[in-house]
């Protein structure tokens, strides 16, 4: 009984630093986000993101853009794709009232 006692406590302690040490991160993260803001504006911290994530690039030729723009076409039909059967399903699926009756 003692012995399980004491890992609920060790397991509180360690569940308390954790909590801490995420808390501190997310502080830091949250000053240097504001600090960003607060020097270049939310537009080109966005653009930075962008650029950081590669959401945006630098096309040196219009084939590169072209080839750019002709992979987020085909994930936008493959995302077309994987929800119109779900869409469609809901559509034509006949409403059921109170009484029963359709």
């Amino acid at each position: 009984m003692e012995k399980a006692m004491t890992e609920k406590k060790g397991a509180g302690i360690f569940m308390a630093i954790m909590g801490g040490l995420g808390a501190a991160a997310g502080l830091w993260a949250l000053a240097a986000l504001s600090f960003s803001l607060s020097k270049v504006g939310l537009s080109e911290v966005a653009r930075q993101y962008m650029v950081a994530i590669g959401l945006i690039s630098e096309q040196a030729t219009l084939v590169d853009f072209y080839t750019h723009i002709k992979g987020i076409e085909y994930l936008v039909c493959v995302a077309f794709f994987a929800v119109f059967p779900v869409f469609f399903k809901y559509v034509n699926t006949p409403k059921v009232t109170v009484s029963g009756q359709r």
